[in-house]
């Protein structure tokens, strides 16, 4: 009976805030809530809870979290914000790459606890096992790159406003972050942002790039490209990921599995900051 009542609860992920990314481990605070009909007066302890990723088969293990003793009152705030080690690098690797890339994740809490109720002094061994759906980041769509400019030197040549949305319930701090750049098939240059915070919504950041000039020039002045009226199709593709000093291939390698293409009126950046004419040359 104690089973049935645990597999009856619901759980709920209202927030998971991602913070002191480094090498090795990540601090993890989740806001969540467990309703149920509260009929039942028990008490469940403490346990050790392991996040598995739902959305392959096997079910894949990618980090432990502590869960506080709780109670199967109707309705219940369980939050938890602890240090959690990366014991399996290729794990929390493949969870991110289906975050970043999927409009939605699947995730199983599972682990062994003891429940009692009230008036009966033995206690009940049972197993919470719920499976949460998450909003994925669907791949970064939508990211937007406004207000270009250039310059003619040979590094820190483009810079602009980019607006990443993250539909997520998440808070990933990632760090400082480099994407491979390519226009027309071609990788061109490396573009920078410092500092890189995903909060839930739109996220603005400045970013900058070093640029191969003429691959940019040929497409402003080649069709099909200069036809687009000075806006011209990039795609951008993470390439290394540094937090605190620290490497996070964790946040490198699931970002570089995502190759997002953004359209940048570059033309009239070229046309005000440089002062050349933008038009297609037969």
């Amino acid at each position: 009976m104690a089973q049935q009542k645990l597999d009856q609860a619901t759980l709920s992920i209202d927030g998971i805030v991602v913070t002191n990314t480094q090498t090795n481990s990540i601090h993890m605070a989740i806001n969540s809530t467990i309703t149920t009909d509260g009929s039942t007066h028990a008490t469940i302890d403490s346990f050790e809870g392991t996040m598995y990723l739902a959305d392959v088969d096997p079910p894949l293990a990618f980090a432990t979290i502590d869960f506080p003793e709780t109670t199967s009152d109707a309705f219940q705030t369980v939050n938890v914000s602890q240090e959690v080690p990366i014991s399996d690098l290729k794990a929390f690797t493949t969870f991110n790459t289906h975050l970043i890339q999927s409009e939605s994740v699947n995730v199983l809490v599972r682990g062994n606890t003891n429940v009692y109720v009230r008036g009966i002094s033995r206690a009940y061994g049972v197993t919470f096992s719920k499976t949460v759906a998450l909003t994925g980041m669907n791949g970064f769509r939508g990211t937007s790159v406004t207000n270009p400019h250039v310059n003619t030197n040979q590094h820190n040549n483009f810079n602009a406003t980019a607006r990443i949305s993250n539909p997520s319930v998440l808070t990933l701090e990632i760090g400082n972050t480099t994407f491979h750049t390519y226009f027309n098939e071609t990788d061109i240059g490396t573009s920078y942002i410092s500092n890189m915070v995903l909060r839930p919504g739109p996220n603005d950041f400045f970013i900058w790039a070093d640029i191969n000039q003429t691959a940019v020039l040929n497409g402003l002045t080649q069709r099909p490209w200069c036809e687009r009226n000075g806006t011209l199709a990039f795609q951008l593709a993470g390439s290394s990921v540094t937090n605190r000093g620290q490497s996070l291939p964790y946040f490198a390698d699931a970002m570089a599995a995502t190759n997002q293409s953004v359209d940048i009126p570059i033309g009239q950046a070229v046309r005000d900051d440089i002062g050349l004419p933008v038009a297609c040359i037969d």
